[in-house]
């Protein structure tokens, strides 16, 4: 009931010789085919259904010289984790020791709500805390988790080395000020959660039963959630916090794909341009795909080490995203650094940004000319699930961008502050201009490339009182 076979389409389209890397991917052919049947299943059977968004995933897999698909969801779906051709889950929680333990939990909570003595509130209290942590260890270790090569370990195993975020209740409370410690992760404490993501479930079928793993996607299917910015169908990369220490233990023992961020990234690293040089500073161009500081997977170059390299007392004074491309400065002593972060600091450095977006303004938004103005949404980092930001009302910095169009489908932003992800934030998101960057793949869709692009900097030279403007046009 769990292989399904592959349509006919998929009769001439050879298997990769790779799995795929599953943090960063675009999906193949054979993963796209059984995707869109999954979507078509799922909106014509009432018990599958998306009434809220979720993420599916596909795992092609080998089988008596076969191929088939499995599919499988996250989480629960529509009230349960059984579903008829899903894959079941690692452990089931919905029954048995779980359910009864969560129970008495919830029962504890009603004597605490009910109970007028404060002596004995804090004793339930604390006893309430002792058997929540009792049994997330108890569900942590029912976990048993496989890999490539027949081994086995549990989450508790698996998440030793790693630092896990923060729960999400002590974050809430931090912002509203209901705590006043910055709640910090933990070394070897899995999230909550952990091993309920499509991916993970799909890979331990298919060693449980024999299956040999070919290629595997991710893809969103439902209304967006929140702030999150899903879009139908669209495929994205496993999950940082839940999902990097699980995959890379499941991982062991398959012939994966390299990170193709790392292989592209060097060749990028040729593409690096010296616009303009002084005594005091260069001008330098930054392709898109290339980070401009070192970033969490080490083995991928930056725009900083580039410039580290010409010499190690250059130093990059802003950021751009990785997939954004354009013009950057760097100070090349102390006196210039000072002055151009001075230029950051008091917002007389102005920057320009063209992008092209997904689709085209719609006639009636147009009138007779095209339109222009501010978009003021704050914003702040989803610290469970990086490297995604989110707008927030209640938390988020203030974040301002200047936009003016100049054709339906171009325009070029002028952002007052430096939030990560600003523009492509403010682009996509419904209270924006909501219509997402093209390429973006975070808030919006993939593409060749992000078309997102620093076209200029300008400033008045303080030592000098000359204007300076650099540009490089990309489109």
């Amino acid at each position: 009931m769990m292989l399904h076979p592959l349509p006919k389409e998929a009769e001439g389209i050879p298997s990769p010789t790779q799995f795929t890397y599953p943090f960063c991917y675009r999906p193949h052919p054979l993963c796209q085919l059984a995707a869109k049947e999954v979507i078509d299943y799922c909106y014509n059977t009432p018990d599958m259904y998306p009434h809220e968004g979720k993420m599916f995933g596909v795992l092609i897999v080998e089988h008596e010289g076969k191929r088939y698909y499995l599919r499988a969801f996250s989480g629960i779906c529509n009230g349960t984790c059984h579903h008829e051709g899903f894959v079941p889950p690692i452990y089931d929680l919905q029954q048995g020791y779980f359910r009864e333990e969560e129970q008495r939990i919830v029962e504890l909570t009603h004597q605490i709500n009910d109970c007028g003595n404060e002596e004995e509130r804090l004793k339930l209290k604390k006893l309430r805390k002792e058997k929540s942590q009792d049994l997330q260890t108890w569900t942590f270790h029912q976990f048993r988790m496989r890999n490539a090569q027949g081994e086995e370990a549990d989450l508790i195993d698996i998440f030793k080395d790693y630092k896990s975020p923060f729960p999400e209740e002590e974050y809430i409370a931090y912002k509203e000020g209901r705590i006043t410690t910055k709640p910090r992760g933990k070394y070897g404490v899995p999230p909550g959660g952990a091993g309920e993501c499509c991916a993970p479930k799909l890979l331990q079928y298919a060693y449980l039963n024999g299956l040999k793993p070919i290629c595997m996607g991710e893809f969103w299917m439902g209304p967006s959630m929140g702030n999150q910015m899903r879009i139908e169908a669209n495929f994205y990369p496993s999950c940082q916090h839940k999902c990097v220490p699980i995959l890379t233990f499941m991982l062991k023992g398959l012939n994966v794909e390299e990170n193709p961020l790392v292989h592209r990234s060097m060749q990028l690293l040729k593409q690096v341009r010296i616009l303009h040089e002084e005594d005091d500073f260069l001008i330098v161009y930054k392709p898109s795909g290339l980070l401009s500081v070192p970033g969490k997977n080490h083995g991928e170059p930056s725009l900083m080490e580039y410039l580290s390299n010409l010499n190690p007392n250059y130093v990059l004074m802003h950021r751009l995203d990785q997939d954004t491309s354009g013009v950057m400065i760097a100070a090349k002593n102390r006196e210039a650094c000072h002055w151009i972060q001075q230029l950051f600091m008091e917002h007389k450095m102005i920057k320009k940004y063209v992008a092209i977006l997904d689709e085209p303004l719609k006639e009636e938004h147009l009138a007779n000319s095209f339109p222009k103005g501010t978009i003021t949404l704050p914003l702040s980092k989803n610290p469970f699930d990086s490297p995604r930001q989110v707008v927030d009302h209640r938390f988020g910095k203030p974040a301002f961008t200047y936009y003016e169009f100049t054709s339906p489908q171009r325009i070029e932003l002028f952002p007052e502050s430096g939030r990560t992800h600003q523009l492509r934030i403010h682009c996509a998101h419904p209270e924006g201009l909501g219509i997402p960057i093209k390429g973006d793949i975070l808030y919006g869709s993939a593409s060749d490339r992000l078309y997102l692009h620093a076209e200029s900097l300008s400033f008045c030279h303080p030592l000098t009182g000359k204007w300076m403007h650099f540009e490089d046009k990309a489109f």
